[in-house]
């Protein structure tokens, strides 16, 4: 397995490339380490090469690792959370990416003891095998969170399909970036809707390219 440190520096050089094509600042891209298949040895890595942010997407994997790496990273919790499991990860996460429903908002708000940073997904490509907000839904949606109080929306997140066709992927990062757009121009106070988390291993240099500030990279960066 190739050393995180090599990975990283690779990425990070991908990441310039893609900020250099489309005009933007790679200190805008924040790199979130997916360590779901990984051990906590090898997320620990990640952590001494200079990543900050760890992702995980079941419960039970977040708080493995966090036994091991407590509070060293900044925990995203960036899988499909049930709202029966929010009681166990709230006080250990600083931010959700997959806020898609009001029962979990609801769970957030009445468990977190501070405001939570939340992306809300939206399913930009329709597909029925993923999770997300419809994006003609998604505005009413966030304009309901007013009254949580735990609960800022600081962005939008998406999974794009997996595919090369590069079309259909900007198509898809488009979308949800405009949708971004029009959510920060109505001034929300409690969705400031800054940041777009998009784009994974096989995608990012693409999402960067089309506006995205968190990049989920897991296999390319961790392997598997």
């Amino acid at each position: 397995m190739r050393d995180v440190k090599e990975n990283l520096a690779f990425i990070q050089g991908q990441i310039a490339e893609a900020c250099e094509r489309s005009g933007r600042n790679p200190e805008h891209i924040h790199i979130v380490a997916v360590t779901k298949y990984v051990s906590a040895e090898r997320a620990a890595e990640a952590l001494e090469a200079g990543i900050q942010n760890l992702g995980e997407n079941r419960d039970d994997g977040l708080l493995a690792k966090w036994e091991v790496l407590k509070d060293k990273p900044l925990w995203h919790f960036i899988g499909t959370l049930q709202s029966r499991k929010v009681r166990n990860i709230i006080d250990k996460v600083e931010y959700i990416h997959s806020l898609d429903r009001m029962s979990l908002a609801k769970e957030i708000n009445k468990r977190a003891d501070k405001r939570i940073k939340c992306f809300i997904q939206v399913n930009v490509s329709g597909e029925e095998s993923k999770h997300g907000l419809q994006p003609e839904n998604t505005v009413e949606f966030i304009q309901k969170l007013e009254p949580y109080k735990n609960i800022e929306v600081i962005g939008l997140m998406t999974m794009a399909p997996y595919t090369d066709d590069e079309e259909v992927l900007r198509t898809c990062f488009r979308r949800l970036r405009n949708l971004k757009e029009e959510v920060e121009g109505l001034g929300l106070r409690h969705a400031p809707c800054h940041e777009l988390s998009m784009g994974m291993s096989n995608d990012y240099k693409i999402a960067i390219e089309e506006g995205a500030t968190f990049v989920r990279i897991g296999s390319a960066l961790v392997g598997e």
